[in-house]
């Protein structure tokens, strides 16, 4: 049995080597496949892609596929690319009740234990096991950390007892790691603009902790901790639709020191996205070692396929030729609002203005759609098959350009 790369990363931390690994949390395939191709430029390097309970679960998610079915997904990105699938590192990010947290405890966290069963058995070996979520007759007020932790005890049983079963036709299987505690909003982020955001309390933090090791100890699950690597905290880092709380590592000093306890953890940061290099290199040194980041990563395709259309406009005459993604993303997003109209308040004017730029990127639920992913392919034909000439490669994509 081979050793869990993530696992690795924290066995080089102790002993002084500052690493971390980024958590590519995207089904988008351009985005996957960018991942992928910027790993091939560092030999041997493992890349971390996961799926979150809202994308992928065994009601299909809004991505519409299976554990298993996400996971031969992307290895035919890979295989597509000749990236070698042995360095990728599959794992399920707020692996719980989410999906069903309007419905009663018992079912949710019967629900919540087939997905990660799931996960295991289709080869995932970074399991976050998130169980902040209140349920449907849960009592009203918070719920206790107790509460959390029991839950999120009674998953991690789950998924080492289908660990187990896997092992029996997979025996060179690597044995997940996993993930607990959730310190940050549902996910994808959602912070409102202007609001303050809280950096988690060392006293959280080591509650947290306490917590599941009482849980865990009555459930007879005393090695558990050999296979936990991370705890999910609040850094100070979030994004709303227009703005971003880049990280401060004074604001974070607390927290981070109270991490040299426990060699053997390091901390999970989510909502990281749209962080400047220096901040996600200080938030590495500081122990903050998993950084996640899923709306950037799909805001910058999106960036970049305006940037490619408005390159079209003026490039294809013909308008009827023309590939139009601007205009289909924004037809597809009116006719299926669900997705966005919580999120974008104000006229209809603001809401525009936030469909196509706004740093949540709803946007990134739409592109897999039949009629904008038909877009994207003929937008990519169009420019092919013409010569672009250089000083409008410098208006739309200066970064090429030089």
């Amino acid at each position: 049995m081979g050793i869990n790369p993530l696992k690795d990363m924290v066995e080089k931390r102790k002993i002084g080597i500052h690493c971390g690994i980024p958590s590519y949390c995207s089904a988008n395939k351009l985005v996957i496949e960018a991942a992928l191709e910027q790993a091939k430029r560092f030999t041997g390097q493992s890349v971390l892609i996961e799926a979150t309970s809202n994308q992928v679960n065994q009601d299909g998610g809004y991505t519409k596929m299976l554990p298993e079915d996400f996971k031969e997904y992307v290895y035919k990105i890979a295989d597509r690319i000749d990236f070698d699938k042995n360095l990728i590192v599959l794992g399920g990010d707020h692996l719980g009740p989410l999906p069903w947290c309007d419905k009663p405890a018992d079912y949710a966290m019967e629900q919540a234990a087939i997905l990660v069963k799931l996960c295991v058995s289709s080869g995932y070996t970074k399991i976050h096991l998130d169980t902040s979520m209140k349920l449907g007759d849960d009592p009203a007020g918070e719920l206790s950390p107790e509460v959390v932790a029991e839950r999120g005890a009674f998953l991690y049983k789950a998924a080492e007892e289908a660990f187990e079963e896997y092992l029996i036709s997979h025996p060179d299987a690597v044995h997940p790691v996993y993930v607990i505690g959730s310190e940050v909003p549902i996910p994808g982020g959602d912070q409102e603009e202007g609001d303050h955001v809280k950096v988690t309390t060392p006293e959280d933090f080591e509650r947290t902790l306490v917590a599941y090791k009482k849980k865990f100890a009555e459930l007879g699950l005393n090695d558990a901790w050999e296979n936990i690597i991370a705890v999910v905290v609040q850094p100070g880092v979030e994004f709303g639709n227009a703005d971003i709380h880049h990280y401060d590592r004074i604001d974070a000093a607390r927290l981070c020191r109270s991490l040299k306890k426990y060699p053997d953890i390091v901390f999970e940061g989510h909502s990281t996205d749209y962080q400047t290099p220096q901040s996600l290199r200080e938030m590495v040194q500081d122990g903050i070692a998993i950084i996640k980041v899923g709306p950037a990563l799909t805001f910058s395709l999106r960036e970049g396929l305006f940037a490619l259309s408005m390159m079209e406009k003026e490039l294809i005459e013909d308008e009827s030729k023309r590939a139009d993604f601007m205009e289909v993303l924004e037809e597809e997003m009116l006719k299926n609002p669900k997705y966005w109209e919580k999120y974008y308040d104000g006229d209809e004017h603001k809401q525009h203005l936030s469909r196509k730029y706004g740093f949540s990127d709803r946007s990134r639920y739409y592109m897999a759609l039949p009629e904008v992913d038909k877009a994207i392919s003929k937008l990519f034909k169009n420019l092919d098959g013409g010569e672009i000439p250089l000083t409008m490669l410098k208006q739309y994509m200066p970064e090429q350009f030089i």
